[in-house]
């Protein structure tokens, strides 16, 4: 199924964390225009961006938000993502060329003495919560409906009392609420918010994008992969802080036993350029640690070139969310692995797994247990794993009109 039916004629933002080169976030803003076929749209940021051939949507930053509405009540859809816990500080960081990120790293002291003015300044809305906006927040903007779709916010508890009072703020204003997984639903139901829990928007990957991964499957980077490792590959994905050297040798001995005892190679893949996201560079160091029959590093950054990749893959295991939600949608083995320093990284990992996962399929697994959990992901009965996939995507297409039928 390639397209949705569900058709308003209201003009809608769609907005959310796609003005940086992550992943998941390109994903599921494609996903919820996928959703929205004869809707007149408009793809807004914090930041303004062009797509580069990442597969990624052309996106505007807030101020340009009003010279779309031309005076119009719009409908403003947060796609979803990790927006509830995303500082204005952090954001200005994740957003930033790299020859800013460092100076914008030591400015965090600025940042926490006067944080409304620096937020204005660095991204464009004086919000501790930036990726969290209220009806209020677009000026010169009438927004008839404000919806946020299968948000995630595992870590309010422990966030700034500020920054929740913001997030509060925005979604008081807000018509429609849905989230992602039980936690961040507890969350919000502490803070007397009432939503709705749907699956995250990556779960209509194979159903809306189907013939596009195919065709991005039979691309020279995925015949290459699929010449180098004739009875199949992993496909590997983990964040920059997995970039010490004592991890990276645990990673090296555990993907290994994983090559070894399954017959299958080795790709490494960057589920984000963006700051704090992948480093090419570790990935390099990984794969040097490893025999070269068994390793590759994936050097495309095209959002269904990854799709292409998870989708071809016997298993997927990583860091990213959404690598793990594509595996889903593709009844997939899977696992996320979690760095024994980072724990807070891996709550929404854990989160996600014990909202959705069938009974006794591995959510987050540490390191030294990843050749193991890998072998019993692939065991898992492929029946339960489609049924899942299915399962997931109807709960997705119907939680869905929550935010569409207004």
């Amino acid at each position: 199924m390639e397209r949705e039916s569900l058709a308003d004629p209201t003009p809608t933002v769609l907005f959310g964390a796609f003005d940086r080169h992550n992943f998941g976030d390109l994903l599921i803003a494609q996903v919820v225009a996928r959703m929205l076929p004869r809707r007149e749209l408009l793809f807004a940021g914090l930041a303004t961006r062009d797509p580069h051939g990442d597969g990624g949507p052309a996106t505007v930053a807030l101020a340009r938000i009003a010279t779309f509405a031309r005076g119009r009540a719009v409908n403003v859809i947060h796609v979803g993502g990790e927006l509830l816990t995303c500082n204005a500080w952090e954001a200005a960081v994740m957003l930033a060329p790299a020859q800013r990120v460092q100076a914008l790293i030591e400015e965090e002291g600025k940042w926490l003495h006067d944080t409304r003015t620096w937020a204005r300044r660095h991204v464009g809305v004086a919000s501790l919560a930036p990726y969290a906006l209220s009806k209020s927040a677009l000026a010169g903007v009438r927004v008839q409906h404000l919806s946020f779709n299968a948000v995630g916010g595992v870590d309010l508890d422990v966030r700034d009392t500020a920054l929740r009072a913001d997030v509060l703020a925005a979604l008081q204003t807000a018509d429609t609420i849905t989230v992602r997984e039980r936690l961040t639903l507890a969350r919000l139901a502490e803070m007397g918010v009432n939503a709705r829990l749907i699956p995250d928007p990556a779960v209509m990957t194979a159903a809306l994008f189907g013939a596009t991964i195919r065709r991005h499957a039979a691309n020279e980077a995925m015949r290459k992969v699929r010449e180098a490792f004739p009875h199949g590959y992993a496909a590997v994905q983990f964040s920059a802080d997995f970039g010490d050297d004592a991890t990276l040798d645990t990673l090296a001995v555990q993907l290994e036993r994983v090559a070894q005892a399954l017959g299958m190679g080795i790709v490494l893949f960057r589920a984000g350029a963006a700051p704090w996201h992948d480093d090419v560079e570790v990935y390099e160091r990984l794969a040097g640690r490893l025999r070269v029959a068994t390793a590759r590093v994936f050097a495309s950054l095209n959002l269904w070139d990854i799709c292409a990749l998870i989708a071809g893959s016997r298993a997927y295991c990583g860091s990213s969310l959404h690598g793990r939600i594509v595996a889903m949608a593709y009844a997939l083995p899977r696992v996320n692995i979690s760095h024994p320093d980072h724990f807070g990284s891996s709550r929404k990992l854990a989160a996600y797994a014990a909202t959705w996962e069938a009974a006794g399929l591995a959510g987050t697994v540490p390191l030294d247990g990843l050749a193991h959990a890998v072998d019993r992901a692939m065991a898992a009965d492929f029946e339960t794993l489609r049924n899942t996939a299915l399962e997931l995507a109807r709960r997705y297409r119907a939680g869905f009109l929550l935010h569409s039928s207004v």
